[in-house]
């Protein structure tokens, strides 16, 4: 079914991530031009984040009303005007302005996306190919902070942002001719935009908040360990901009290793035990990471190995959770899947970046923060799955 479509959705998808990735090795030289503190450059990320997923709360009607093809043309357009104004950005409080439109503007062609797949095919198939777009998201971690280091020695942080633009102008030309309108023809599409009755059904749901709040903890603990990666290796350890590159490249290639096989994993045991399986890696890596930091190398670059190795753990948990989870999550919702995918995102998203933002106020250093967060996320999740009394939040359902 519409085998032409996933090249595309692959091709936006790739918006969000690059977003995130491309300028992670000019952060301390961003905060020394800014002249601000390394938590106020982490905050960008914050800040992209929460905008992505605040934004998916008006967004995501917006796709069930008047289709997918407008949303995702909006949302390009907003991209390109927002790395324009972070590239040309002269004081600190205008690139954190940019990095919210640019969060609202990835927002819109995730929902496109995510949205497109429930649209299209069943939870079951849905499940594959949320993997192999998460597997495409895993690719540009691999390439996007090489690519902007490169960049940033030649031409200086600022062409980080050029390059988002030019992406983006391609991508548009790309969706204004080749992408379909997936919406259904039973999406509800009547009445006022933003009611509680439109999004009543889904919050309501416990298994809907339950998955989502799955997805949420993956992706704090992704962004745990994304914003305190730079400044911990290369300030506090002293590694280069470049050996961070390839040590955060080194990681997401298993990334995307455990990407592309999550999908052999998810046929051969399901969504629900592969949403237990990655659960327990990150709640594994957790514990390796606490072990290392207790017993392991305290400097130079076996140090940036002990912090990294453990996280390879965390990226491989990531990489089983989000396709079965955000299947499930929205297997009950086929007639309200723009805004089904909408609540995921601000879930998933604001709730993530909210949590980092917090444990970036703490005292803890990066290999704490990034423990308590996946750590503890995972551990409730597990003994919630574990409690027969919980069933209906957890046990798989069948799409209706």
């Amino acid at each position: 079914m519409r085998r032409n479509l996933l090249p595309i959705l692959m091709l936006m998808v790739v918006l969000s991530p690059l977003a995130i990735d491309i300028y992670l090795p000019s952060m301390p030289v961003m905060a020394a031009e800014f002249a601000v503190s390394a938590s106020q450059v982490q905050s960008t990320l914050v800040l992209f984040l929460f905008a992505m997923g605040v934004g998916q709360v008006l967004i995501g009607p917006l796709a069930d009303r008047y289709g997918r093809r407008p949303i995702a043309l909006g949302g390009l357009l907003l991209y390109i005007a927002s790395s324009l104004l972070a590239a040309v950005a002269m004081e600190f409080q205008w690139l954190q302005l940019a990095r919210v439109l640019q969060g609202l503007a990835a927002c819109s062609t995730s929902i496109v996306v995510f949205s497109a797949v429930r649209d299209c095919f069943t939870p079951k198939e849905g499940a594959r190919y949320y993997s192999y777009l998460n597997g495409v998201i895993c690719v540009i971690p691999a390439l996007a902070p090489t690519l902007g280091g490169l960049l940033a020695l030649q031409f200086g942080w600022r062409s980080t942002f050029v390059f988002m633009t030019l992406y983006a102008i391609i991508i548009m030309i790309i969706v204004g001719y080749r992408l379909p309108e997936t919406r259904p023809a039973n999406t509800v599409t009547e009445g006022p935009l933003y009611r509680w009755s439109r999004y009543k059904p889904v919050l309501m749901d416990p298994h809907f908040m339950f998955y989502a709040f799955a997805c949420m903890a993956g992706m704090a603990a992704i962004l745990a360990y994304v914003s305190y990666s730079p400044v911990w290796l290369i300030e506090t350890i002293g590694v280069s901009e470049l050996t961070f590159s390839g040590l955060f490249g080194l990681n997401a290639l298993v990334n995307i290793g455990a990407c592309f096989a999550a999908p052999v994993v998810i046929q051969k045991l399901g969504n629900r035990p592969t949403v237990i399986v990655a659960l327990s890696a990150m709640l594994v890596s957790a514990l390796l990471q606490l072990a290392v930091q207790w017993a392991g190398p305290q400097t130079g670059l076996a140090a940036a190995f002990g912090f990294m190795l453990p996280m390879m753990l965390l990226c491989i948990g990531f990489a089983l959770l989000l396709g079965p989870a955000t299947s499930m999550a929205l297997a009950g919702f086929g007639e309200r899947a723009g805004t089904a995918t909408a609540m995921l995102g601000f879930i998933q998203m604001s709730g993530a970046s909210i949590l980092a933002g917090l444990v970036q106020q703490t005292s803890l250093t990066a290999p704490y923060a990034v423990v308590v967060v996946m750590g503890g996320l995972a551990s409730l999740l597990l003994v919630a799955m574990n409690m027969s009394r919980l069933d209906t939040w957890h046990q798989e359902r069948h799409a209706h």
